[in-house]
Formats: C-alpha cells, sequence, structure tokens
C-alpha cells in the first residue's frame, strides 16, 4: 500500500505543475506591502505588476523616485526576504498615483473569469492522481478559484 501524502507536499507539486506557484508568491507581497517595507515607504508606493521576476511600482512623487533608486537594493533583500527565495530581480518605479489599499474583489469580480479549456484540463490532469475524493474536490476547487484570480488579475493589469 502506497504512503498517503501530505496536502502541503500535493499542493506544492500542483502549483508546480500548473506553473502558478511563482506567480502566486511574488504577488502575495501586494497584500503584505506595508509589512515589508515599513510605513512611509508604502505610503508613497504601491506595487502595480509583476512581470519577468520585475517589480513594477508606481511612486507618489519624482522626489520619491530618486530617494527609491538609492533604497532599491534594500528593498530587493526585504520583499526576497519576506518572499523566501529570490523571486524579484529588480524593481523599476514609475510615476503614479497611490491609492489606498484595496482588492480585486472590490472592484472585479474574478468569479466571473471563464477558464479556457486548456487550463481546466491542466487541474484535471494534476488531479487524476489524487484517490481521495473528498481531497481531489477540495484542491480542485483552490485550483480553480487560483487560476480564476490570476486570469482577472492579468486583465486588470
Amino acid at each position: 500500500m502506497k504512503k498517503p501524502q501530505s496536502v502541503r507536499s500535493i499542493l506544492e507539486k500542483t502549483l508546480e505543475a500548473l506553473e502558478i506557484d511563482i506567480p502566486l508568491k511574488g504577488y502575495s507581497i501586494f497584500g503584505a506591502w506595508r509589512e515589508i517595507v515599513g510605513e512611509l515607504v508604502a505610503h508613497q508606493t504601491q506595487p502595480r505588476a509583476i512581470r519577468n521576476r520585475i517589480l513594477f511600482l508606481d511612486v507618489s512623487h519624482p522626489t520619491w523616485m530618486q530617494q527609491l533608486q538609492f533604497l532599491k537594493p534594500t528593498l530587493l533583500e526585504k520583499i526576497n526576504h519576506y518572499l523566501g527565495q529570490p523571486l524579484i530581480q529588480e524593481i523599476r518605479f514609475k510615476l503614479g498615483k497611490i491609492s489606498p489599499p484595496s482588492s480585486p474583489s472590490e472592484t472585479f469580480s474574478w468569479k466571473e473569469e471563464k477558464l479556457d479549456r486548456g487550463t481546466l484540463t491542466r487541474i484535471e490532469r494534476v488531479l487524476k492522481e489524487i484517490g481521495d475524493e473528498e481531497l481531489k474536490r477540495g484542491l480542485r476547487h483552490v485550483l480553480i478559484k487560483g487560476a480564476q484570480l490570476e486570469k482577472l488579475r492579468k486583465r486588470v493589469e
């Protein structure tokens, strides 16, 4: 009889197989921005997007953009320390409006995002190896919701 796997190991393998583990980990900094960079910097900056391991930040004023250039190595270190691995290799600054923190669900509904057949097929391919139907059902729900959220994030960037 095969030894049961932990839910954590199944989730890690699934996220890796679907190649959504890096974007999901990277986007975790959006919700923890104040914690990562501190109140002063967070009040003047806002993460906008992550592409190809580059974090794009909106900055409130040109003076702050200049100051942040000097702080870039420290910011990269803090961000990657928070992530637990060097997922962000570069930071680019852009003058922009800084709005109060909000979640995408306040403006857009991720539940309305329709997934393409290829994404659903990949999810089902990963799930077919899981024998426990209750676990499979729960994991399917999590993976579909995660894919919908990722699709919404790409659309609103």
